[in-house]
């Protein structure tokens, strides 16, 4: 699971601004990250141009999930990641940067903006704390310890049910080996009354 770029951008009435935006393009060819990047950024304008106000979408395109919140005052968010990542703990950081963003930097400065001249630093930070969304996000983390319970009780359950079949195993031994004591018992007793001491 990775995060590749986390963008906030302005959807003005005829253009998309980038206002602000942090890429991990680590895991990419030296050569090839400044490609990438700009890759990225056109991509993100794109998905947010075509994206009505007040709506949320996640796009597929290839191994790589796009997930946009345009906001109904025009305040964008995107994240592109790859396919493992849960969506929710996705829209979950964008509301929270959207937020953030919008308390920080005053919505005066959103359509003339630019990476420049914006002074918001908290993007690199959100970018790598949300790397591992279980750590970043406590739902997630609620949900993969629940999975691990799961996953034991599954287990619990099959070593149980194997305990079953043995136990009844022994009961029915257990019942084989009770008539053949009972038969031992009566045997033993009528061996034993012939030599009564009077």
């Amino acid at each position: 699971m990775k995060l590749y770029s986390l963008s906030v951008l302005h959807k003005g009435d005829t253009r998309v601004r980038l206002l602000k935006a942090a890429y991990d393009v680590s895991s990419f060819s030296y050569f090839q990250r400044s490609s990438i990047q700009e890759f990225m950024t056109f991509t993100s304008q794109l998905i947010v141009e075509r994206t009505e106000r007040g709506s949320r979408a996640s796009l597929k395109e290839q191994e790589y999930l796009c997930h946009v919140y345009v906001r109904n005052d025009s305040l964008a968010g995107v994240v592109i990641a790859d396919n493992e990542y849960p969506s929710r703990v996705c829209f979950t950081l964008l509301d929270k940067v959207l937020d953030e963003f919008s308390k920080v930097v005053d919505r005066i400065d959103w359509p003339s903006g630019s990476p420049d001249t914006i002074t918001y630093t908290a993007l690199d930070g959100y970018l790598s704390k949300y790397q591992n969304p279980q750590d970043a996000d406590p739902m997630s983390k609620v949900q993969a310890e629940l999975d691990e319970t799961k996953i034991i009780l599954h287990n619990t359950m099959e070593s149980l049910l194997q305990r079953g079949e043995k136990l009844d195993d022994l009961v029915s031994k257990s019942e084989l080996l009770g008539t053949q004591s009972k038969a031992f018992y009566k045997t033993a007793r009528k061996q034993n009354s012939c030599c009564e001491i009077m």
